[in-house]
């Protein structure tokens, strides 16, 4: 069982095998449409397609953030009708940092699927590799997805304890300036949690868009960490997305435990009375 990563020589073997199933989670946040189109025009041979607004997402409401979580009940059906049950492996992918397929690769891991893995490297390095790819899509034989126990998650009005509190430790993993509060590309309000520590999720990877080592990523972490408990530790970053790669470097280091704000800054900086911290 392949529960963090995947590379791109193993998952080449099994791209005919019935008990894998690779799902492509390409996605621009300024071009929602451009990972459908470019998986309709080239995929890695079987994989089914998963859009982050559209399937890995619910509803906005305006006051849930850019990429609400869905139900269990919803997220099922979405992973069921793309033909995965207990018995199958997930690899994901997205187009390099694997933060699109983070999400994924975590939202099995919510409903209790833990057979499920990022391919390190994505689908740039599929492509350095020269490995098959296609432009055909297979049909899909819709399979019962079971969720299993789920995995903790965290709110706002926790979120808003712990600002007083600061029982936990709130890693977000957004860009500096964004953090600082000096860019806000996305969202009205510019800032952050206060209290939050920041980690941008490029400082999990190596130069060649691969996982560091998990031996680095470990030292790394605990350094930020202190004496904190690993299974305490909150996760945001805009949406709810990007957070999850943090999530998947933990798991990745040994600290596996961290639980989601999936709202994430887009949900928090919707609700005014919300403290907004900037700055250094």
């Amino acid at each position: 069982m392949y529960r963090t990563l995947v590379d791109p020589a193993t998952l080449a073997r099994h791209l005919d095998d019935p008990r894998w199933v690779v799902i492509d989670a390409r996605h621009d946040l300024l071009q929602p449409s451009w990972g459908e189109e470019e998986y309709r025009e080239e995929h890695i041979p079987g994989a089914r397609f998963l859009h982050l607004d559209r399937d890995l997402s619910a509803p906005k409401t305006g006051r849930n953030g850019r990429h609400p979580l869905p139900s269990p009940a919803a997220a099922a059906a979405t992973f069921g009708a793309a033909g995965i049950d207990d018995g199958r492996q997930v690899v994901v992918y997205d187009q390099n940092q694997g933060a699109y397929a983070a999400r994924c690769w975590w939202m099995l891991r919510w409903l209790g699927h833990d057979a499920v893995a990022v391919l390190d490297g994505g689908w740039d390095r599929w492509m350095r590799e020269q490995r098959p790819i296609t432009a055909e899509v297979r049909p899909v034989v819709p399979a019962k997805f079971r969720p299993g126990e789920l995995l903790p998650v965290v709110g706002s009005n926790e979120v808003l304890a712990n600002v007083a509190s600061r029982a936990s430790i709130v890693l977000d993993a957004r860009s500096p300036e964004r953090f600082r509060g000096e860019a806000e590309p996305f969202d009205p309000v510019a800032g952050r949690v206060p209290g939050a520590t920041n980690r941008p999720v490029g400082r999990n990877l190596a130069k060649d868009g691969t996982f560091r080592p998990a031996g680095e990523l470990r030292a790394e972490l605990e350094a930020m960490l202190g004496s904190g408990d690993p299974g305490q530790v909150i996760h945001m970053c805009g949406s709810g997305v990007t957070a999850c790669h943090n999530m998947l470097a933990m798991e990745i280091a040994g600290l596996p435990g961290g639980r989601l704000y999936a709202g994430s800054w887009s949900e928090w900086c919707a609700d005014p009375s919300r403290p907004v911290a900037t700055g250094a």
